[in-house]
Formats: C-alpha cells, structure tokens, sequence
C-alpha cells in the first residue's frame, strides 16, 4: 500500500456555532492507520468528538510539537516511509498553519510521498474574512515579542508596514497575554489605525468586531484566557 499524508484540520474549540469538518474528512478516517498530532490525548478527543467510524485503538499514534527534536522526526516518520496512510492533526485548525505540522510535509516532499491537505477552519483566514480589512495584502506574524519593549518596537513597525503597503498585519498572543498586548495597541499604535478583535471563532461565543484605535479606547474589552486573533490595517 502506497503511504500519503492527510492534513486533517480539527475544530477551534468546543460548542461550535457551525459545523467545520466535511463529513467527507471524517470518512477519510476510515483508510487511516497512522496518526501524527501535537498532543495523542487531544487527537482522541476531537476523534471521538467527530464519530469517528473506526476504533480509536486500531489507530497507531505518535506526537510532533514544539518539544520535539529533529532527531524525533525519523522515528515519527518511519511509519510513513513503511507505507502507512497517514493522518496529521493540529491542536486546532490546520496543520501546518501556526504549528509544527510542516517539517512533516516538508520531510514527504522530499521523499515523493503525496500531501492532501484537506478543508478545514483556520482562526487566522476567518478572522481576516470577517475582518473587513485588506484581503488582497496581508502578512502573518505568529506571536509578537514577550518583552513588553519589543513588542511595542515591533507593533510600530507593523502599523507603518501596514500603511506603507496598505498590507493587513495578522497577529496572535498567548491567552494569558491578550490584555497586556492589547493594552500596547491602544496606549502605542494611531488613533486612526483600525484594529480587529476577533475572539473565539466559529464557537457560540464568537465575537469579530472592526474599529479604531480611538473608538477601543472608549471601552476596552477584557481578552483574559480566550482564544484571538489581532488584525490591524488602514
């Protein structure tokens, strides 16, 4: 049997307001007998969470996160190289979009074994979506700098980028962390910058909402512990 690598997006969260995965993934499931994910514990979890046909045990599993070394990828790939279908699941989302997911794609490249990433929910594009900023130029930066210095360093060099290239800046930050980057947003970027919060995407609780720096700043939103994705533009 010829191996090949499913990229099996999974849901943003629990209590979806819509539903995200095609039935036509979860069929897929069926002639998968590998699975790679950032954590197995949360692979079953979403398996079982999307009814998943086949038995979760007939499933052979291994991880690939932050924590993995490059010499874990040889044994993380050895499955695959003997000729097992294969399926790579993200925390949330889509794999190889803001995690580990693309050193895997890229070692299948380099040894001809076929990539079929599959439709899915990404944060990072809905929010963009429903941002109502420019959707013809953006840019991704992942997690801005830790050191509040740097953060406000980089946040000014995104906000000329934005104006410069009239190029929407695409951001997120540890949930933990949300309130102190928004705090920098509003005290550093222009009053005229716009600035999306877009919070806990496709579940019940979902909020996207596009304004001003100076319109923020008349009532500022807690952002403690809850899933986001910062867009600012022009």
């Amino acid at each position: 049997m010829k191996s090949k690598l499913y990229l099996f997006p999974v849901p943003l969260g629990d209590d979806m307001i819509i539903k995200t995965i095609p039935d036509g993934n979860i069929e897929l499931l069926n002639e998968v007998e590998y699975i790679v994910a950032e954590n197995a514990k949360t692979a079953r979890k979403w398996l079982k969470q999307l009814r998943c046909q086949k038995p979760l045990q007939d499933f052979e599993y291994a991880e690939l996160n932050e924590h993995s070394r490059v010499e874990d990828l040889n044994s993380v790939f050895q499955p695959l190289l003997n000729g097992k279908i294969t399926a790579y699941l993200s925390e949330a989302g889509c794999p190889g979009i803001a995690d580990p997911g693309s050193s895997l794609v890229s070692i299948c490249h380099s040894k001809g074994i076929p990539v079929i990433p599959l439709t899915g929910p990404s944060s990072i594009l809905l929010a963009l979506m429903g941002s109502g900023l420019n959707g013809q130029q953006f840019c991704f930066h992942g997690y801005l700098p830790r050191d509040k210095n740097d953060r406000i360093k980089r946040l000014r060099e995104l906000e000329k980028n934005s104006s410069r290239f009239h190029q929407t800046q695409i951001f997120i930050e540890t949930p933990y962390r949300n309130n102190a980057l928004l705090d920098d947003m509003l005290q550093q970027l222009s009053p005229e910058t716009k600035l999306c919060i877009a919070s806990n995407i496709t579940l019940v609780n979902q909020k996207i909402f596009t304004r001003s720096v100076s319109e923020w700043r008349k009532k500022v939103p807690s952002l403690d512990k809850i899933p986001v994705v910062f867009l600012i533009g022009n």
